[in-house]
């Protein structure tokens, strides 16, 4: 018997047609069900995500933000219960099912400043859901590219001239980030740890942000310079900084606090390398499966320009985030 008829056996469905592939997720795979018992969305989770140590751990944890974010009214698609649960097991094999949403997310020709301010309104709520005291300080950072750059010689000339070209750049910016990062927050607060926009779902102005397995305690100041410039732009590699500053103004709007150390917080950012590693090891088949080379290669190459890009810009974001961060300043003080 096939996992989806062990799935419709165990949830009393009957399915009416094959399931539906959905695009968009780079780690885990989804599918479109339709059953006679309503239409729903599964999130077959990687397995060799689950191999590691901590991971049904950070599920069980990003679980319980879940509801409080439920809980707090935030638009989020939530997975759906079944005896007290949301991650389910048939045969080894994790998953999640949610209520199907008929949304998608914006190109990236469509996203305007509204859109951009609303996020940060969404963003500042999340954030004001819950926090905690950090407890240690964040773990240096410790790729060695050179064991990359070694084993892709005689997989793939042309990635491995492409980090060739920047490993004088990564090394940089790792260093750069682990000065950064000996400063921890005093304060962590509940962070998506990735909002940007694939995973947010639109159906006109009504929007739902899934992905919400990566849910954790984090700095949020750090997530909100990361989802600022997820939202402006740098992702595709040009920014657009009205949109930079609308995103910071409707996180600001909603009555959080900006930062003021901005350098140190672009400069801690870590995320883009540590997706670039993961993605290497996927191109040379470490922890993956075979069918992950060529989303691996994909996602490799768009990583180092979007590293590129962020270093070509830096001096431009830096200024833009302290102008705004100050005018916003002056009108607080005119308030008072």
């Amino acid at each position: 018997m096939s996992f989806f008829s062990k799935l419709e056996t165990a949830y009393s469905w009957t399915l009416t047609g094959g399931p539906v592939p959905l695009t968009g997720g780079l780690t885990h795979k989804m599918y479109r069900v339709e059953t006679r018992q309503g239409t729903y969305a599964l999130k077959l989770l990687n397995p060799y995500i689950l191999r590691r140590e901590t991971a049904l751990d950070n599920f069980a944890r990003a679980e319980r933000l879940e509801r409080l974010l439920e809980r707090r009214g935030v638009p989020i698609l939530p997975a759906l219960e079944r005896d007290g649960q949301k991650l389910r097991e048939i045969d080894g094999t994790y998953f999640y099912v949610f209520d199907y949403y008929d949304g998608r997310p914006l190109r990236p020709e469509e996203v305007t400043p509204y859109h951009c301010a609303l996020m940060g309104e969404v963003l500042a709520a999340i954030h004001d859901t819950d926090w905690i005291n950090a407890r240690e300080a964040y773990k240096p950072l410790s790729v060695d590219w050179d064991f990359y750059l070694s084993a892709l010689e005689g997989t793939d000339s042309r990635l491995f001239e492409r980090l060739r070209a920047c490993r004088p750049l990564l090394e940089e910016i790792q260093e750069k980030a682990n000065r950064a990062r000996r400063r921890p927050p005093h304060i962590l607060t509940v962070c998506h740890n990735d909002m940007d926009r694939k995973n947010v779902l639109w159906n006109g102005d009504d929007f739902r942000i899934i992905d919400l397995e990566c849910l954790s305690y984090n700095d949020p100041m750090a997530d909100l310079m990361e989802l600022a410039l997820c939202w402006s732009g740098c992702e595709e590699c040009q920014i657009d900084f009205w949109r930079l500053r609308a995103f910071l103004q409707g996180y600001a709007s909603a009555g959080r606090q900006l930062p003021t150390d901005w350098q140190t917080l672009y400069d801690g950012s870590t995320g883009k390398l540590e997706w670039l590693e993961y993605n290497l090891k996927r191109v040379l088949g470490i922890d993956c499966g075979d069918d992950e080379r060529q989303t691996g290669i994909g996602q490799v190459e768009e990583t180092l320009r979007q590293i590129l890009y962020r270093a070509r810009t830096r001096g431009q974001i830096l200024e833009c985030c302290y102008e705004y961060a100050r005018q916003a300043s002056h009108r607080e003080s005119y308030k008072l």
